[in-house]
């Protein structure tokens, strides 16, 4: 693998590497902490793995968390799951976030921009006056700490708002973006029964207007635990019956009051799909979170007070979250509701240059789009001020760094990232101070010990094998939502090596430490970065009468594009015809979400199970990617073998 690439795309020069936080960060923790003072990144990540305790003081000290207790000590327990960080430690995950309102009050904290591609700021001290007022309406509601707090909201300042005021007064927040349909938001706030809800009437998307208004009457009636609701009206109309108007609960000059909680203190809820039953609730802590992304964008990211961050993103998607607390390092943070491509192609490379972006984060898809359209960044945009474009949502190709090198700037530093929704957060991807080779991650994050791991538990090097992480991290869910016993989060992730985070992706660490991720090992849909479970779209279509069964699998494709079929065994008598497709993929796209519309419907004589009655999705899709049958499956597991052929021959046809 090391041997592919020798010659790297980009080398960050001398000042840049001198400049970088981490580099200041490393000989500051030589000089306090024990840290090596030479060696580089390399040897401060296997520190920060070695000595993890000293670490994430260390990381606590250097950007100033403000305990309000004191902790005990860094890590009570490490045994996952269940690791304990900073027992006895109180402090609150807002108050951080608005904290440069203190320096920087009339500079902008938000840059809202729409369709129309024209940013409207956000001051801090703004910022911080609507956080105050909201989170003391929040507690005349009857919010109190662990409370839910939901919100159905586009991309907006009002989500922001929504989301500091729910964690100042100690609530748990949590999302999904308008373009959902009810029953996949259903499927997620049901679980958490949320007391408030945010939302708004509609949402401005690819040029139209859509009205949303009979969605949220529905989530009203559907969430019996909702105490108010909470009106936001984007496309101007009136509050409905008994909500209550946004202006109204944002209009006092208030200071925000800041709830002190424990440090595992639930800050929010996000959802993953397993590839069966609901939604997974991952709930995260104020803390964990805190630390994690100062870590993660203060040091990887090396994003400052001078930096402008922008990722194109929604509020159903974990990188909502993760821009966000681009606030926690005092860096302005973009605000980018709309079509990604609308009105042509390049419009996020046009929201870039309008901003003033210094990091842009897109999907690899983004980029391949982009390439594919004839889009010329640097040649059309002023993108003078970005400093580094990132990529997530899947692994960005080879071809996709040489476009980015030969289109945008030769000297960019390219971040390819790998993460996930389960830690709001990164295990591997973008060090300032490292080179960037094609097709590969920089290297795994402090903190974190990355492993390539074969079935046995060996580490590799040079080989694929499964993503593991050995030690803990902050932000790996202190639990699941309903899952009293922990027994889904320990499925989730323990049951494979004991006591070892498994993560579901194939990856390869390079002997120079780089990383290469291969995709999904398991069979969660992942679209643009947006997960869903398989067992959401069999609900959906499985309730048209002509369809008897369905199987839906997603594959990466070596050119870094993803192809999602959907395979239907119909029921007696129904035609695969124009007005069934049409019918499939409206289901879809209303009930769940534009972005799951499979890219073909196609019949199949009918769907394979495991002999306990199971779909077998993982083997088909190792089919599809061109694995041979005696590999791809267990023939002894399988009720019926022939129908796995249609499926060999369906590949070797698109090969």
């Amino acid at each position: 693998m090391s041997t592919l690439n020798p010659e790297p795309l980009w080398q960050p020069d001398q000042a840049r590497i001198t400049h970088a936080q981490v580099t200041k960060f490393q000989a500051w923790a030589a000089e306090r902490h024990g840290a090596p003072s030479e060696g580089g990144y390399p040897a401060l990540h296997r520190w920060s793995v070695d000595e993890l305790d000293t670490f994430w003081q260390a990381v606590t000290e250097w950007f100033d968390v403000r305990f309000s207790t004191p902790y005990a000590r860094v890590l009570g327990s490490r045994v996952m799951p269940g690791a304990e960080w900073f027992p006895g430690a109180t402090l609150n995950y807002a108050e951080h976030a608005l904290r440069a309102a203190d320096t920087r009050a009339d500079e902008p904290a938000l840059l809202h921009v729409d369709e129309t591609h024209e940013p409207t700021p956000v001051t801090w001290s703004e910022l911080r006056r609507q956080v105050g007022s909201l989170a003391a309406e929040l507690r005349t509601l009857g919010v109190r700490p662990g409370d839910r707090v939901s919100g159905y909201l586009p991309n907006i300042p009002q989500a922001v708002v929504a989301l500091l005021a729910t964690a100042a007064v100690g609530g748990v927040w949590t999302s999904c973006a308008p373009d959902f349909g009810a029953r996949s938001v259903l499927d997620r706030f049901q679980q958490v029964e949320p007391v408030v809800l945010f939302t708004v009437d509609g949402y401005r998307y690819g040029g139209k207007e859509h009205d949303r208004r009979d969605t949220v009457a529905e989530l009203r009636r559907e969430l019996p635990t909702l105490r108010a609701v909470v009106h936001i009206p984007v496309l101007g109309t009136e509050a409905p019956d008994g909500a209550l108007d946004w202006s109204a609960l944002t209009g006092a000059d208030t200071e925000p009051v800041f709830e002190q909680v424990p440090f595992d203190h639930p800050l929010w809820v996000l959802y993953s799909s397993g590839t069966t039953g609901l939604p997974k609730a991952i709930v995260q802590s104020q803390g964990g979170i805190l630390v994690e992304h100062l870590k993660q964008l203060g040091l990887h990211c090396d994003l400052g007070p001078e930096d402008t961050f922008f990722w194109y993103t929604s509020t159903g998607w974990m990188m909502w979250n993760f821009l966000v607390s681009g606030l926690l390092t005092g860096t302005t943070i973009v605000l980018y509701d709309g079509s990604p491509g609308y009105p042509d192609t390049g419009a996020q490379w046009r929201v870039a240059e309008r901003t003033g972006a210094t990091l842009y984060g897109t999907s690899a898809a983004y980029v391949m789009a982009c390439r594919k359209a004839d889009v010329y960044p640097g040649r059309d945009f002023d993108l003078s001020k970005v400093q580094c474009v990132a990529t997530t949502g899947s692994p960005l190709p080879p071809d996709g760094f040489r476009w980015l090198h030969d289109e945008v700037r030769e000297d960019l530093w390219i971040a390819s990232v790998s993460g996930g929704t389960d830690v709001c957060s990164c295990f591997a991807g973008a060090v300032p101070t490292l080179p960037v080779h094609i097709g590969e991650l920089q290297a795994a994050g402090l903190g974190t010990d990355l492993q390539s791991w074969d079935p046995s538990g060996k580490p590799l090097i040079d080989e694929v094998g499964e993503l593991v992480v050995t030690n803990p991290m902050p932000s790996m869910p202190i639990h699941f939502w309903n899952d009293p016993d922990g027994s889904r989060y320990h499925d989730s992730y323990f049951d494979t090596y004991p006591g070892v985070w498994r993560h579901g992706d194939w990856i390869t660490i390079t002997a120079r430490g780089s990383v290469v991720i291969h995709g999904r090992s398991d069979s969660t849909l992942n679209r643009q970065g947006v997960r869903m479970g398989s067992a959401d779209i069999y609900e959906a279509v499985e309730r048209l009468p002509e369809i008897k069964e369905s199987l839906v699998i997603g594959v990466e494709l070596p050119d870094g594009g993803y192809w999602m079929p959907l395979f239907v065994h119909l029921a007696p008598g129904a035609v695969l015809d124009e007005a069934l497709l049409n019918r499939i993929k409206q289901t879809i796209r209303e009930q769940l979400s534009p972005r799951h519309v499979p890219d073909e419907v196609i019949e199949v004589p009918g769907i394979p199970h495991t002999l306990t009655g199971k779909r077998i999705e993982v083997p088909v899709k190792r089919l599809l990617q061109g694995t041979p049958l005696d590999k791809a499956v267990n023939p002894g597991s399988i009720d019926n073998l022939d129908l796995l052929h249609f499926y060999e021959d369906l590949a070797r046809k698109r090969a």
